[in-house]
C-alpha cells in the first residue's frame, strides 16, 4: 500500500469534467457532512478520467476512476475561482488507488470507468460490479493551444475529522465541447441522488485528452462552518432541451 501521506502525480490523463445543477436539490443538500454548506443552487461535479499507462503515474500504475460530489460555499480554492467540493462517490479501477484514496477519507469503490471518443462523439460510462450507474454523451473538438490550470479543493471525513487538500492541476481542454445528455441508470443506487434536472443545466466543463493533476501529500483538519446551508437558488443559466454548453471550468 503507498503510504497516503505521500504526494502523488498523474500525467496526461483522458478527462472529463463538468458541473450540473440536481433533479433533488435537498436530497443533494442532504449529502453534505455538518459543518460544510452546500452551495445555494446544490450544484453538482463530475470528473471520469482514464490514466492508460504506469509511466503516467508516479506510484498508482494505469486505472480509471470517477468522483462525484456537492460543490460547496465558504470553502473556495485558491484563487477564488473555484468552489471547494464534498465527495459523495469514488469509483476506482485499481486496487492501489482505493487503498490509498480511502486512507485519506474517500468513499472510494471497486468500478470502471470508459471514455470513447469516435469522430466528434464522446460517450463515457462508470460502472460498479459490472452495473453502469452514470453515462454522459457529449460533442468533442481537437486541443487547441489554451490551456486551463489552477487548483481544486476537496473535503473528505476520516476518524470523525472533516479533511481539507488542494490538488494543483494542468489541462488542454477541447474546443468545441458540447454536453449532450447525462444520465443515471440505476434508480436504486445511493448515486442516483445526484441526477441531473430535466432541462439540464450546466455549470461549468470541459474534455481534455491531457490533463494532469496532483495529490497533495498533506491533508488539513477542517474545523466546520457555523451556521445553517443556504436556501436553494437558481443561479446558473437553463439550457433548452438537452443539449448544454459549456466553456472552461469556473467551479469544483
Amino acid at each position: 500500500m503507498l503510504d497516503p501521506a505521500a504526494p502523488q502525480l498523474v500525467v496526461n490523463s483522458r478527462t472529463l469534467y463538468f458541473s450540473w445543477l440536481p433533479a433533488d436539490p435537498d436530497a443533494v443538500a442532504a449529502l453534505v457532512p455538518a459543518g460544510l454548506r452546500p452551495r445555494p443552487d446544490r450544484q453538482v461535479f463530475l470528473n471520469q478520467y482514464i490514466v492508460d499507462d504506469e509511466t503516467q503515474t508516479s506510484g498508482f500504475g494505469a486505472y480509471s476512476l470517477t468522483y462525484l460530489g456537492v460543490s460547496l460555499t465558504g470553502v473556495d480554492a485558491p484563487g477564488g475561482l473555484s468552489p471547494g467540493g464534498w465527495w459523495t462517490h469514488y469509483v476506482a479501477s485499481s486496487r492501489t488507488v482505493r487503498d490509498y484514496a480511502g486512507a485519506r477519507g474517500a468513499p472510494a469503490i471497486t468500478g470502471r470507468t470508459s471514455i470513447e471518443v469516435r469522430g466528434s462523439d464522446l460517450v463515457s460510462v462508470t460502472e460498479a460490479d459490472g452495473v453502469p450507474l452514470l453515462r454522459a454523451r457529449c460533442q468533442v473538438g481537437e486541443t487547441g493551444h489554451l490551456i486551463s490550470s489552477g487548483h481544486h479543493r476537496y473535503f473528505t471525513r476520516r476518524d470523525g475529522q472533516l479533511l481539507s487538500a488542494v490538488y494543483p492541476f494542468v489541462a488542454e481542454p477541447v474546443a468545441p465541447f458540447e454536453i449532450e445528455s447525462v444520465e443515471f441508470l440505476e434508480p436504486g443506487h445511493p448515486m442516483y441522488a445526484l441526477r441531473p434536472a430535466n432541462p439540464l443545466t450546466i455549470g461549468f466543463g470541459y474534455y481534455s485528452p491531457r490533463s494532469s493533476f496532483a495529490y497533495p501529500g498533506g491533508l488539513s483538519v477542517y474545523p466546520g462552518a457555523a451556521g445553517p446551508p443556504p436556501a436553494p437558488a437558481r443561479q446558473v443559466h437553463h439550457v433548452p432541451a438537452n443539449l448544454a454548453r459549456s466553456g472552461l471550468p469556473s467551479g469544483s
